[in-house]
C-alpha cells in the first residue's frame, strides 16, 4: 500500500510513500507520519490518501513512523485544504503550513550524538576531524548541517566517515515534538477533612499556627471560587512560602500533585442571560430564522449600533443547543478582546478564542480542545477556520465587507469570508454574513437570489443615527495660531464642547507615522528607502525614518544630500502628527493612540480598551483600527481628519472602501443616546461619496457603483487574478511577465492588463511587475485558465537563469 503525504513545503503536489506492512492496519488519513525528503531532512507530513497506485516518476521511500494514535486532521479539513489550494492556486503544503500550529509541523534534520568512550582521549584524529571532536566535547549533539559548516564541504564526507568508523557518534534522525503539556502543582484537601466536623476541628487545631490557618482559609476561598487550587495561586494569595505549604502536606492536611493544566484559562461558568429583543430586532430575527430554513447563506444588513451581535448570540445558542459547534469570525485580532468580554457571560467555558498572538503551545491546546469538542464556540480572525471542527452548525462572519479577511502574504492568499462559505457547505452548516456596509459582491449575490437578505434599519432601542457634517478643510487656513494645521475651527469647537460634557472623542486618520514624507524645498529631493521604491515615513515616537514595507529605519536627515540645503519640510501627515496637535490644543485631555505601532504587544489592545471603557481616555486618535467594533456609550463625537486621502487611492474599489470606512467610524458616535455627531474634513467637499455617507444612503451608493463595475467589467461581473513577478534584476522580472502576457493572448473571453510595474515597483530590492486578468465567472473556464497559468509558470521557471524568478498568483485580490 501507498500513502499520499502533504509536507509543509511549497511543492506542486503531494509525495507518495510506501507503507510498511506493520503500519497498514494502523494508518489513517489525517495522521501525521515521519518521512524523509532528500538526504538529511525529516518531516512530519499529513496522510491525505491511502491507495495501491505505485508512482512511476520516482523511487518510493518508506514511511519511517506514525506520530499520532489518531488523526489530528479530519476528512472535512482535508477537503477544505484541497479546495483552498485549488481555488487560490496554492501548493497543498502551503495550506498545511498555514493551517497547522507550529508544534504540529515537525521538521527535523539528522543529528549526531557524541558517544564518548574511555579510549577517545588516546584516539588519533585528523586535523579536520579534531575540529569536529572539539565541537562535540562542548555541545554533545550537532546536526549534519552544523558539521558541514565546521569541516567545510571539502572535508565533510571524510570527517563523517572517520567519526562513524571510530564509533564516536550515534546517528539520530527521529523527529521530536516540541510541544510539552504544561503541569502545575495542584493542592487538594486530604479526604478525612472533607467532613464538616473534621474540618472544624482542623480550624481549631491550626488556630495556634496563624500562617497555616491563613493558608487553609485561603485554600477554602479559592476552591469555592475556582474549583481547582494551584499552588502558585495559593502562594500569591497569601504571600506564604512553598515550605509552609509543604509543612501542611507533611501534617496530612494538603495533598500536592502534579497535574496537566490548560495554558488558556477557562472562562467562568456562563450566566443564563435572557436576550430581550427590540421590536425591530425581533422582526429581523424572525426573518433571519425563516430565511436560513430556505437558504444556507443569509446577509444581515444592520446599521451601526443596531444590535446585530444579539441576533448572532441567539442563533449561536440555538446551534449549540442542537449539539453543534459554531464559529464567530472577526476581521482582526484586536476585536476579539472587546467581543469575548461580552460572549463569556453567554457561553462560559464552552467559548474558545484562537488567533496568532497565542503562543505555539497555547495554539496546540486550543486545536485539541476543538477536536475533542470541548469548545462549542470559537471566536477569532481568519485563522479560526483552520481548526478541526467535527460537527459545525453555524458560521457568523461579522463585518463581512472588511478587507482584512483577505490573506495577502504569504500563501495561501485566501479570502476568509468566501472560504467560510465553502467550509459551511462541507459541514452542511448555515452561514450569516453581517455588516452595516456590506460589500458590493454580497449585496449583488443577495439581489441575484443566492443569499437571503435581511435588514435591520434601526439602532438599538430606537437610538438616532449620528448627525454628519461635511467641513471644508480650507477653513484651517483662517487659523492664525501657530502650529495648528490639521484640525478645523469647527472640529476644535466641537471637541471643546464634548470634553466639557465629560464625553469621549475619536479622531480618525488612516496613515501611520508623523509625516508620510519629507521634501527639500530647494531641489525637490525626498528621502527614499534604499531597499524599496517608496519614500520614508517619519515617526516622531522613534525620531527615525521608517519604511513600512521592509522595516528599514534611518536617522532623520537635516541636510539635503543633493543640494546641501537645510530647507527640509514635512509633507502630508500621519496619526502621530494628529496626536501631537490634539495634545497641543487640549493639554489637559487624556489622549491615547491606536495604530499598528502602539498595539504590537499582546496586552496593548486589552489594556487600551479597558481604559476606554472606564473613561480613563478622553480622546482616542487612530488609524482604521478605531473603525471596527468599538462600542463605548460615552463616545459622542467622531472626527475624520482627512477624507481626501481616503478618496484618492488608485483602485477600482476606492469609493467602496472610503464609504465603508467613513460610515463605520461614524457609527462609533452616539450609540447609547443618539446624541452622536460626526465631522468630516475635506477639501473636495463635492465628492459624491461624502454626500452618501452624510445621508447614510447605501442604496444610492450601490446603484452608482454597480453601474460602473458592470460598464468596466469589474467584480462582481468578472473574476480577477493578479499575477506578480519578482526578481532582483528588473530585466528578468519584465521578461517573465512579457512571456506570460503573450501566452495569455491565446485564451478567449479574458482581458489581459499589463504587464506593468506594481504600485510600489521595488520592495526589499526585488523589482515587481504585475498582470491583471479579468476572467468570466464560469467556474469551469476559470479552472481551465488556472491550469494554463500553472503550466506557463513551470515553463518560465524551466528556462535557464529563471530559477530565482518568483511568480505569485493572487485570486480575487482586494
Amino acid at each position: 500500500m501507498y500513502a499520499d503525504v502533504i509536507l509543509p513545503l511549497n511543492l506542486p503536489q503531494m509525495l507518495t510513500y510506501g507503507i510498511p506492512y506493520q503500519m497498514e492496519a494502523l494508518l489513517q488519513p489525517g495522521m501525521r507520519v515521519e518521512v524523509a525528503l532528500g538526504k538529511n531532512k525529516q518531516y512530519a507530513g499529513i496522510v491525505a490518501r491511502l491507495h495501491d497506485e505505485k508512482p512511476e516518476a520516482y523511487q518510493v521511500k518508506p514511511i519511517k513512523g506514525i506520530i499520532d494514535s489518531e488523526p489530528v486532521v479530519n476528512k472535512i479539513q482535508l477537503q477544505f485544504w484541497f479546495w483552498i489550494a485549488q481555488y487560490y492556486m496554492a501548493a497543498p503544503g502551503e495550506v498545511m503550513h498555514a493551517a497547522l500550529p507550529a508544534h504540529l509541523k515537525l521538521i527535523g534534520e539528522t543529528r549526531l550524538l557524541w558517544m564518548p568512550k574511555e579510549n577517545h582521549e588516546i584516539l588519533q584524529w585528523s586535523n579536520e576531524a579534531q575540529l569536529a571532536v572539539d565541537a562535540f566535547e562542548i555541545k554533545k549533539e550537532i546536526t549534519i548541517s552544523e558539521l558541514r559548516e565546521i569541516t567545510g564541504m571539502r572535508h565533510f564526507a571524510a570527517v563523517l566517515n572517520e567519526l562513524l568508523e571510530k564509533e564516536a557518534v550515534l546517528i539520530n534522525d527521529s523527529l521530536e515534538p516540541s510541544y510539552r503539556p504544561r503541569t502545575e502543582k495542584v493542592i487538594s484537601l486530604a479526604y478525612e477533612f472533607t467532613e464538616e466536623k473534621a474540618l472544624i476541628a482542623l480550624f481549631d487545631e491550626l488556630s495556634r499556627a496563624p500562617k497555616q490557618l491563613e493558608l487553609l482559609m485561603a485554600y477554602m476561598e479559592l476552591s469555592i471560587k475556582n474549583g481547582v487550587v494551584l499552588q502558585q495561586a495559593l502562594l500569591e494569595r497569601t504571600g506564604a512560602t512553598s515550605a509552609q505549604i509543604k509543612a501542611l502536606s507533611e501534617k496530612g492536611v494538603f495533598i500536592i500533585e502534579e497535574q496537566q493544566v490548560d495554558r488558556i484559562p477557562l472562562y467562568a461558568n456562563k450566566e443564563e442571560k435572557e436576550i430581550v429583543f427590540t421590536p425591530a430586532q425581533e422582526q429581523a430575527y424572525e426573518a433571519l430564522s425563516k430565511s436560513l430554513e430556505e437558504k444556507s447563506i443569509a446577509l444581515l444588513h444592520g446599521v451601526t449600533g443596531s444590535g446585530k451581535t444579539l441576533l448572532y448570540i441567539h442563533k449561536i445558542r440555538e446551534c449549540i443547543d442542537a449539539g453543534k459547534q459554531a464559529i464567530f469570525l472577526l476581521p482582526e485580532i484586536g476585536l476579539t478582546t472587546h467581543l469575548v468580554s461580552r460572549l463569556r457571560a453567554y457561553f462560559g467555558e464552552t467559548l474558545g478564542v484562537y488567533h496568532s498572538r497565542f503562543s505555539n503551545n497555547e495554539r496546540v491546546e486550543i486545536w485539541e480542545n476543538v477536536r475533542k469538542g470541548k469548545y462549542q464556540l470559537v471566536v477569532g480572525p481568519r485563522s479560526a477556520l483552520w481548526l478541526p471542527y467535527n460537527n459545525l452548525g453555524l458560521i457568523v462572519v461579522d463585518e463581512e465587507h472588511d478587507g482584512s479577511y483577505k490573506q495577502k502574504d504569504p500563501a495561501p492568499r485566501f479570502h476568509a469570508r468566501d472560504a467560510a462559505i465553502y467550509l459551511a457547505s462541507l459541514h452542511k452548516a448555515k452561514i450569516i454574513l453581517g455588516s452595516a456596509t456590506p460589500s458590493l459582491e454580497s449585496v449583488f449575490n443577495a439581489k441575484e437570489g443566492k443569499y437571503a437578505y435581511i435588514t435591520l434599519k434601526e439602532r438599538y432601542k430606537g437610538v438616532n443615527m449620528p448627525e454628519i457634517e461635511i467641513i471644508n478643510a480650507k477653513s484651517i487656513d483662517a487659523i492664525k495660531k501657530d502650529g495648528i494645521k490639521l484640525l478645523t475651527p469647527e472640529l476644535q469647537q466641537a471637541m471643546q464642547n464634548t470634553l466639557l460634557q465629560k464625553k469621549q472623542i475619536i479622531l480618525f486618520q488612516n496613515r501611520r507615522g508623523y509625516a508620510p514624507f519629507q521634501l527639500c524645498t530647494v531641489c525637490g529631493w525626498v528621502p527614499q528607502c534604499k531597499n524599496c521604491a517608496v519614500s520614508l515615513t517619519y515617526h516622531k515616537s522613534t525620531d527615525k525614518m521608517h519604511c513600512h514595507y521592509c522595516g528599514l529605519k534611518m536617522a532623520v536627515v537635516h541636510t539635503c544630500p543633493v543640494c546641501g540645503s537645510n530647507n527640509l519640510v514635512s509633507k502630508s501627515f500621519g496619526i502621530e502628527r494628529v496626536e501631537e496637535e490634539t495634545q497641543q490644543l487640549f493639554p489637559n485631555a487624556r489622549i491615547a493612540r491606536m495604530d499598528l505601532d502602539t498595539m504590537r504587544g499582546k496586552q496593548n489592545m486589552p489594556d487600551l480598551l479597558d481604559k476606554l471603557g472606564k473613561q480613563k481616555v478622553d480622546i482616542l486618535v487612530g488609524t482604521q483600527m478605531v473603525v471596527k467594533g468599538l462600542d463605548f456609550p460615552s463616545v459622542t463625537l467622531v472626527g475624520i481628519v482627512s477624507a481626501d486621502s481616503l478618496l484618492s487611492y488608485p483602485d477600482f474599489r476606492v469609493n467602496e472602501r472610503a464609504f465603508q470606512l467613513m460610515q463605520q467610524v461614524s457609527g462609533r458616535a452616539g450609540r447609547a443616546d443618539g446624541s452622536g455627531k460626526v465631522l468630516i474634513q475635506a477639501y473636495n467637499t463635492a465628492h459624491p461619496v461624502l454626500q452618501w455617507v452624510k445621508d447614510h444612503d447605501i442604496k444610492s451608493f450601490y446603484k452608482h457603483e454597480i453601474k460602473y463595475r458592470e460598464q468596466f467589467s469589474y467584480p462582481p461581473f468578472t473574476r480577477l487574478i493578479k499575477i506578480i513577478f519578482k526578481h532582483r534584476e528588473e530585466s528578468k522580472a519584465i521578461a517573465a511577465a512579457a512571456f506570460m502576457a503573450q501566452a495569455l493572448q491565446s485564451i478567449k473571453n479574458i482581458t489581459v492588463q499589463g504587464p506593468g510595474p506594481a504600485l510600489v515597483p521595488r520592495v526589499r530590492n526585488q523589482y515587481i511587475y504585475e498582470i491583471w486578468l479579468k476572467c468570466p465567472r464560469d467556474n469551469k473556464q476559470l479552472t481551465s485558465i488556472k491550469n494554463f497559468l500553472r503550466e506557463r509558470k513551470q515553463e518560465i521557471l524551466g528556462v535557464k537563469g529563471n530559477t530565482n524568478v518568483q511568480i505569485v498568483f493572487d485570486v480575487d485580490p482586494v
